[in-house]
């Protein structure tokens, strides 16, 4: 097992002394070596044949219960590998999902290349948190090896910090102009009903933030396909989800409008406005990380400025739509 050898992403998470038995070893003389060359992990041990196929897992356990005598071929369990050019996520998936505490890394051929023990796949979920974090927040950079990117991102020269910032905030730009042309489109409806515009903040923050909760879960679902549900389930689950929400919102945000004003059409307007931007905050909030991906790009950079800009425009034009049609 020689696991740099290969260059796939994954096999740079190998542990290099994992535990690795052949198929008519006996169980003691396993036992006996494992204790005098203590492996990195030995929770598991995996078996291969003389071409060094992997053809099974035995546990730990299993193996000190065993008797001495006992081959590992007559032990061994079903293996549940992956390929080693598989992403450093995926791999991470595959444990979450299958239950496994290292993930075995196999070659086309189906010979063992490595094993990626707990601490790697500890490895791999922090650098895809920091990584996401970074995306979530318009970085454009890559994180790729943990303390040391992360604080490249934070100690590089201003000129760099701002050339990783700026992609995406010069999306918000173009954005922001079109929000500008919306309100202004409106002007009309704000002369007439200045409290039209005591209520814009409200909207636009409680819509964004109901947008930002299924961003974060749309990212994880995406990044590590965490469910296999399909793409027209989850989002129909997001839409009456986001539509719940924005509904309990705006029935508070009714009783206090008509306590404060007495103004039950603008409370009806801000109501509506708030469940109808709820609904289609969660829309964008999945929408747009799954078109990333399905384009091929990493679905964490549909989070931040960019959907950040895209729910606020559509927030502000649904209330605008909905106050100028009730009120004036």
């Amino acid at each position: 097992m020689k696991p740099n050898a290969h260059h796939g992403q994954a096999a740079s998470y190998a542990s290099p002394q994992a535990a690795v038995a052949a198929e008519d070893e006996k169980a003691g003389t396993v036992r006996a070596r494992l204790a005098a060359t203590k492996p990195d992990f030995i929770a598991t041990i995996h078996v291969v044949d003389a071409a060094g196929r992997l053809r099974g897992v035995v546990p730990l356990q299993a193996l000190l219960d065993a008797d001495a005598d006992r081959t590992m071929a007559s032990l061994q369990q079903s293996a549940l590998p992956i390929g080693v050019d598989a992403a450093p996520e995926r791999v991470a998936s595959h444990a979450l999902r299958h239950g496994l505490d290292a993930v075995a890394l196999v070659d086309r051929g189906g010979r063992l290349v490595g094993v990626v023990p707990p601490r790697g796949l500890m490895a791999i979920l922090r650098r895809e948190h920091i990584e996401d974090l970074h995306r979530m927040s318009g970085i454009r950079r890559e994180v790729a090896h943990g303390n040391a990117q992360a604080r490249a991102a934070i100690e590089a020269s201003p000129l760099r910090r701002a050339r990783d910032r700026l992609p995406w905030l010069l999306a918000g730009v173009a954005g922001s102009v079109l929000a500008t042309w919306i309100v202004a489109a409106f002007e009309h409806a704000l002369t007439q009903r200045v409290a039209i515009a005591f209520f814009v903040p409200a909207i636009v923050y409680l819509a964004d933030a109901i947008g930002t909760q299924t961003e974060a879960i749309a990212v994880r679902w995406l990044s590590l396909s965490l469910s296999r549900a399909p793409m027209r389930t989850v989002l129909w689950g997001e839409l009456r989800t986001g539509l719940a929400i924005g509904a309990v919102l705006g029935a508070i945000a009714w009783a206090a409008i008509w306590w404060v004003f007495g103004d039950a059409p603008l409370a009806t307007a801000v109501a509506l406005s708030l469940a109808a931007a709820g609904t289609a905050a969660a829309a964008i909030g999945l929408l747009l990380p799954w078109a990333l991906a399905a384009s091929g790009r990493d679905p964490a950079f549909g989070s931040g400025p960019l959907a950040t800009i895209v729910q606020d425009v559509l927030s502000l034009a649904i209330y605008f739509a909905i106050a100028n049609a009730l009120l004036l």
